[in-house]
């Protein structure tokens, strides 16, 4: 049996709609992360949660070709032509999220989180609670094309973007991370203030690529 029009419209729009529905969960996934202390999350909490629903509307073809390769029936993905009602929803969203999220909402945001940095550094808290988020909230766009950049193309394109964020952040992140911690724990000497905590940190950012590898052995 054929598939209605209507709902083969319905499905283009979803992949059409895709990347901007990525774009808004990766910035409810930038207030997320404040919301769980900043510098650290949650595990399974809402920042992780956001993440993979942004990597799963990435990569929605093709975590639809994998249930498809498993024998279940799915519509086909060829590309209907939708009809001027709901082109004008998707021109509306785009519209949305280019112009008023990611140009107005999201740098109001991350402004925000600078005020509540400098609150934090007057009450002796640390302002990177705040400021981390600001800055990820800042770069949502860019992390968007980043992930795309990531999309295999294959059947298991959200395990190996997946993959790819977690060879990021080990490969990339971490390493930056722990020259920041060393610069703090180099001011914080010259200070006189305790600076073991910041040096350890430093070797245990550099330190996780190898520790995961001893697992991995272990587990074997």
């Amino acid at each position: 049996m054929n598939m209605p029009q209507i709902l083969g419209e319905l499905l283009q729009l979803l992949f059409d709609l895709a990347v901007p529905a990525a774009m808004c969960t990766m910035t409810l996934a930038g207030l997320a992360l404040r919301q769980e202390s900043g510098m650290n999350f949650e595990p399974g909490g809402r920042f992780q949660r956001w993440i993979l629903w942004s990597v799963l509307l990435l990569t929605l073809p093709q975590f639809l070709a994998w249930f498809a390769a498993q024998g279940i029936a799915m519509p086909a993905q060829a590309p209907a032509p939708v009809s001027g009602w709901l082109r004008g929803v998707e021109n509306a969203v785009n519209s949305f999220v280019s112009d008023v999220l990611l140009a107005r909402l999201v740098p109001v945001f991350a402004a925000f989180l600078v005020i509540k940095s400098t609150l934090d550094a007057a009450q002796g808290a640390s302002p990177l609670n705040s400021l981390v988020p600001a800055l990820f909230l800042l770069s949502v766009a860019g992390s968007v094309q980043l992930l795309q950049q990531w999309n295999s193309g294959g059947e298991f394109a959200t395990a190996d973007m997946l993959v790819s964020i977690w060879n990021y952040l080990a490969g990339t992140l971490l390493p930056e991370a722990a020259a920041l911690a060393l610069v703090g724990a180099v001011i914080s000497y010259a200070r006189r203030r305790p600076f073991a905590p910041l040096v350890f940190s430093a070797l245990a950012f550099l330190s996780v690529s190898g520790l995961w590898k001893l697992v991995e052995a272990m587990d074997r």
